[in-house]
């Protein structure tokens, strides 16, 4: 700052020399003033006398280092703005608060004053005053200094920093740091939110607010404007009921905490660690997310954000649904309830029984691992009551649908009862939810899983003794009738053609259009027989055959499930199945044609690899991922593929991706999630620990194989090559050790040249390593996915470790198997409509 103003003073004499004696003495003394009464950049004080002046770069830094106050302008605006941001962390300047967000300086005009009563203002070049702070306080000798906490305060120069008769953290912007508040003030009505930039460039409010409403049951929302946008739930002594990444973590040097009175409620975050940097912050698209900085990394990472999935859509599967953001069916009924119309549950579940409150024969049905309903109009008492004494309350009110402990911190206590429907219920995989006891009828307590919380009546048993017995009589008849038919048709043991819902095309019409099953046609050969590329005589379309062999029983097995399966899916990303030829001994299944093949044959070969520019491997990733994402939550039926890999991901005209093979594909039913086989089929490379090891797959066991594809797509090498000369490590742990060396970028195929997006790169590559996480529950979903991949890398999650790292050997080839007796092999690469 000296160093500046002599070089001022200095142009300055030159400049005027020549000028009357007067006019340079006055001009020296001005730069004298300038170099000696402006505010120092070290100071954390600002007085009466000392003003804060954009045109001179000055700052205020609070006296810890922390904090760093003065103007600036956003990423693409000339604006100017007072505001708040890290000085001690070298990032691209974090602001964190910023007072004039509505009404900015247009040029380098602005300063920031105390007045002599104790009011700061910002004023412009004409001595407008565009923002002043807000106090009912006047001073007699006024200060504003900036605390190492962040907090900027107004106070009397002889009192205490505690003592401030304004502070910055009372009139928070987009981002909460330690020791604000979010809630209310009762008796004055007055709110504590932090309120969304309408853009990255302009830091005026949105309508996007994070807040406390505070009727019923306070709890934690995100507003969109007057709706409600998300709801974080109410706090239970631990965590908010609804808000993951938002709790009590030791490890991470971070609690928070729910103080209420008669004349206030506010929810608060405190450091248990005081070296930690953490902030919250909601962005221009509503989303809450929670960043902590890692100073051996030297970046912000992320801990949590909110909405997280489908299920944070507020009251997604309407009045007592629970939604299901990893589970095959997105939507199911409480206990004791039924889906509205028999419809997909989206408009909610009513009862099944009515309830019998006057006889007292009601009971309470436990619901583990959820977000708490909505708690607006639910009533709480935090005394020490037991969890007994909720239930029996709750027993006694016949309007009492449903009771939750407050407080499950400790030993647990006091108690949370609803009234009307329970609505936004979302359910937590790993028992991170809470548990939500809900009233039924005796009759719909057949099944209980709560202590004590249920009867199970011997005549209500015998009714459903007895219904089950007629179900099964009938249905045994049914399948004794359907064995007794002898017209059409049929595939292998039962199904008939008629079934099929598919095109029957003719022996006759498929021979001639693959010229007699010629040599020539002959696309690949799968362990199920022969693929042929065909042409049909009429309208010339091209197509693919694969023709099921009579010696091969796995082909039999694979080719009837594939018709069930794939016949009842449309979508662009997945390959179109035309019809069948059921004739005789002959089964075939007639496909669209893919000009450019599968994947794995450009991907791998080094003389092709070239025509795969990162736009096109960019637009693969997206398109397997919506296929993905059609096939676990947006079709008809909830599909598991088990066996996506690059060999049966096949590439049209126009490179675009379509999944292909469900000949080991699975359907799932019901209420199912995950689903134990004694037989693991696929391919060893893309299977999941959980499959490979234990025969358990689920939608997860799709993400992890997708999660491979990705980093093939990325590197263009196999996961089961070698990397290093001095282990025979896979491509899962070369990734994981580029990564932890900041070294990712190495990972990227070198045909495709330098000319990438490198965010954008590692982005995907970070997503990867998310897919590949060893634990099920840690993986990501495919609808979170899709957002991640529209999402800045700085507000992913972190990775931990993939699975089957440092499992040596396992991956070599593509024959190897396991010492599990019970697990069968399938590595037969489908490479099968490959053009010619």
């Amino acid at each position: 700052m000296l160093l500046n103003g002599f070089i001022l003073a200095s142009q300055s004499l030159e400049l005027t020399m020549k000028q009357p004696t007067i006019v340079w003495f006055c001009s020296f003394l001005f730069f004298l003033g300038t170099i000696f009464f402006s505010p120092s950049i070290a100071s954390d004080t600002l007085t009466v006398s000392t003003p804060l002046l954009d045109a001179n770069r000055t700052t205020l830094i609070s006296d810890g280092g922390r904090f760093e106050l003065g103007f600036f302008s956003p990423a693409g605006s000339n604006n100017r703005y007072i505001g708040l941001w890290y000085h001690s962390i070298a990032d691209n300047q974090t602001v964190i608060w910023v007072a004039n967000r509505k009404n900015p300086v247009t040029d380098r005009s602005g300063r920031l004053s105390l007045t002599t009563d104790g009011a700061l203002t910002i004023t412009d070049g004409n001595s407008t005053v565009v923002w002043s702070s807000e106090s009912s306080t006047s001073l007699n000798n006024p200060v504003a200094k900036l605390l190492n906490t962040g907090n900027f305060i107004v106070r009397e120069a002889s009192a205490a920093d505690s003592d401030g008769a304004w502070q910055s953290f009372e009139f928070p912007a987009d981002t909460y740091i330690p020791g604000m508040r979010l809630g209310w003030n009762l008796t004055s009505g007055r709110s504590y939110n932090i309120t969304a930039w309408t853009s990255e460039s302009d830091p005026s409010p949105s309508n996007y607010a994070i807040g406390v409403d505070y009727h019923g049951d306070p709890q934690l929302v995100i507003m969109d404007g007057q709706r409600l946008h998300w709801r974080g739930g109410p706090w239970n002594g631990f965590r908010f009921s609804g808000a993951e990444g938002m709790q009590r973590d030791n490890s991470l040097g971070i609690g928070f905490g729910y103080v209420t009175g008669p004349d206030h409620v506010f929810f608060s975050e405190y450091l248990i660690d005081s070296s930690i940097i953490d902030r919250l912050v909601i962005n221009t698209s509503g989303t809450l997310q929670h960043f902590i900085w890692i100073q051996d990394r030297q970046q912000w990472t992320f801990v949590g954000f909110a909405p997280r999935d489908e299920c944070d859509s507020l009251a997604r599967c309407g009045p007592n649904g629970v939604c299901h953001p990893d589970g095959s069916t997105l939507c199911m009924c409480l206990q004791g309830f039924s889906r509205r119309n028999n419809s997909d549950g989206l408009d909610g579940c009513v009862r099944i029984t009515a309830l019998d409150c006057v006889n007292g024969t009601d009971g309470f049905a436990r619901q583990s691992s959820v977000k708490l309903p909505d708690t607006s109009t639910a009533s709480v008492d935090w005394s020490g009551v037991s969890l007994e004494e909720c239930r029996l309350r709750c027993l006694r009110n016949c309007s009492c649908t449903g009771y939750a402990q407050a407080n499950v911190s400790g030993s647990g206590s006091g108690c949370v009862f609803w009234s009307t429907d329970l609505t936004d219920i979302k359910f937590y995989e790993g028992g991170t939810g809470q548990d939500l006891f809900v009233r039924v009828a005796a009759a719909d307590l057949i099944i209980t899983t709560g202590r004590n919380h249920g009867h199970r009546s011997p005549a209500v048993a015998i009714i459903v003794a007895s219904a089950l017995a007629i179900f099964l009589v009938v249905f045994v008849v049914y399948c004794l009738c359907k064995r007794k038919k002898k017209h059409g048709n049929y595939l292998d043991d039962g199904t008939e053609e008629t079934d099929l819902d598919l095109p029957l095309f003719d022996l006759d019409t498929i021979t001639e259009a693959t010229q007699n099953f010629s040599p020539s046609n002959k696309l690949g050969q799968g362990g199920y027989g022969p693929v042929y590329k065909g042409k049909f005589k009429d309208d010339g379309q091209e197509i693919a055959v694969k023709r099921l062999s009579e010696t091969s029983s796995q082909g039999a097995n694979e080719f009837k499930n594939e018709v069930m399966v794939i016949a009842k899916l449309q979508h662009r990303n997945l390959v179109r199945l035309l019809g069948c030829c059921i004739q005789g001994r002959e089964r075939m299944l007639i496909y669209e044609f893919m000009p450019n093949g599968s994947l794995d044959a450009l991907l791998f070969d080094p003389t092709k690899s070239g025509s795969l520019d990162w736009k096109t491997r960019s637009n693969i990733i997206v398109g397997v991922a919506r296929g993905l994402l059609y096939l676990h939550h947006d079709s008809r039926l909830r599909i598991i593929h088990r066996d996506l890999k690059a060999s049966n991901v096949l590439l049209d005209k126009d490179m675009n991706p379509k999944i292909s093979d469900f000949g080991i594909a699975r359907i799932f039913g019901g209420d199912d999630t995950e689903v134990n086989t004694m037989r693991v089929v696929g391919t060893y490379g893309y299977m999941s620990p959980e499959y490979a090891m234990n025969g358990i797959f689920s939608v997860k066991s799709d993400v992890f194989s997708f999660g491979i594809l990705t980093l093939e797509i990325i590197s263009g090498k196999k996961n089961r090559g070698v990397f290093d000369s001095s282990s025979p490590v896979n491509l899962l742990d070369h990734v994981w050790n580029l990564w932890k060396e900041g070294k990712a970028l190495n990972l990227v195929d070198k045909s495709i040249g330098d000319s990438f997006p490198t965010t954008e790169v590692l982005s995907c590559i970070k997503i990867g390593l998310l897919c590949v996480q060893e634990l099920p529950k840690d993986r990501p979903t495919m609808n979170t996915l899709l957002k991640m991949l529209d999402s800045d890398i700085s507000l992913l999650p972190e990775p931990t470790q993939p699975g089957f790292v440092n499992l040596r050997g396992l991956f070599e080839t593509e024959s190897s198997s396991t010492s599990r007796s019970n697990i069968s092999k399938n590595t037969v690469s489908h490479t099968l409509f490959e053009g010619r």
